[in-house]
């Protein structure tokens, strides 16, 4: 494993919702909630925050934006490098799992 930091678990989910494609913030919420099994409970301005630096690092760009029922909605999607980031993070957890199964005497 290298010694970058491990992704928040609200972090990993968001860019996990947007592996199927674009979503505005409800559907990102949404699916994360669903990805995580209700683990992850994102409130709207958490999600706004973490979106605008998700998109200032590179990971997220905006899709596109439309105005529905009076108010700007905008969608999100991958970047090229928040889907590589996304998959480091998951091999890096895979690789720490597999680490801990192994010594319990469990199988991975």
């Amino acid at each position: 494993m290298t010694g970058r930091l491990a992704m928040r678990e609200p972090t990993f989910h968001v860019l996990a919702a947007l592996l199927d494609g674009s979503l505005h913030g409800y559907g990102i919420i949404k699916r994360a909630h669903e990805l995580s099994d209700g683990r992850v409970r994102l409130a709207a301005g958490t999600l706004y925050v973490a979106l605008d630096r998700l998109r200032d690092a590179g990971l997220v760009e905006v899709d596109r934006e439309e105005v529905v029922e009076g108010r700007a909605r905008r969608s999100y999607r991958l970047t090229g490098a928040g889907r590589e980031a996304l998959r480091a993070e998951a091999e890096r957890m895979a690789a720490a799992a597999r680490l801990v199964l192994g010594r319990s005497g469990a199988r991975p």
